[in-house]
């Protein structure tokens, strides 16, 4: 038993230096990304980011309600784009004197408002925006559910996004928890609110604004002026108002 003990340590002390050399040359021996890679990075994001029949979640949502208040779309907002979305997508797409092909690229995307949500899709799938574990997710449906389970489903999903536009931010910390602990960012925090329980409805927006569902285009902040006592939140550039928040740069 003993000889056989020392010479299975004996195998994995040599299994482990191989491991250790192997990652040493792998490292050593990695090169930058020539810009013929980076084109076929950036162009294979950029598919990826498109919505069309067939695709499901939140952004298909979005590009739903959007058509659906400018009477293009006559359907429910689910998030599945079907043939009734196409149609509408279609439509919209003649009228803006765009390619009427029913897929919603770039073009589309800037021509509906949603510039900077195809943008977050891009680095996501380039790998710009990096990947959020399940404990993120959670505490980005807490902050939701604490600070906005009184809110439309879009403002839910709006203070969502507000969290990670924070993250991507070079003035803010750059993890969700970071973000959301940040002394005085936020009054659920403040108040303990943090703590509760959030329902599946929060999830859904949590999920949703980290697939890149933006409604706030891009904003940093948000507040209820029926509430708010901060003079210099006043101040701040209005991007839009979703339910009782104003949405601010």
């Amino acid at each position: 038993m003993k000889k056989r003990t020392g010479a299975v340590a004996a195998a994995l002390a040599m299994a482990v230096g191989v491991i250790a050399v192997t990652g040493v040359r792998q490292a050593t021996s990695r090169q930058p990304l020539c810009a013929a890679d980076v084109a076929v990075e950036r162009a294979e994001a950029e598919e990826a980011a498109i919505v069309k029949q067939g695709s499901k979640g939140g952004e298909v949502r979005e590009v739903q309600r959007r058509l659906k208040s400018w009477g293009y779309y006559k359907g429910s907002v689910d998030g599945v784009f079907g043939a009734g979305t196409k149609a509408a997508v279609i439509a919209f797409q003649k009228k803006n004197g765009l390619k009427a092909d029913g897929i919603v690229g770039k073009a589309t995307y800037k021509a509906l408002g949603m510039t900077s949500s195809y943008n977050v899709l891009v680095g996501s799938a380039s790998g710009g925006a990096g990947e959020y574990s399940s404990a993120d997710v959670y505490l980005l449906a807490r902050t939701i559910y604490a600070e906005g389970r009184g809110e439309p489903y879009t403002g839910q999903v709006a203070i969502g996004a507000v969290v990670l536009n924070r993250v991507r931010n070079s003035a803010f910390p750059n993890t969700i928890s970071g973000v959301v602990y940040q002394k005085h960012a936020f009054t659920a925090v403040t108040d303990g609110q943090i703590n509760l329980t959030p329902n599946d409805t929060a999830m859904r927006a949590a999920k949703d604004a980290i697939s890149g569902w933006d409604p706030t285009g891009g904003a940093l902040y948000y507040y209820n002026p029926a509430v708010a006592t901060s003079a210099w939140i006043f101040d701040r550039q209005t991007v839009t108002v979703i339910g009782k928040h104003v949405f601010a740069i």
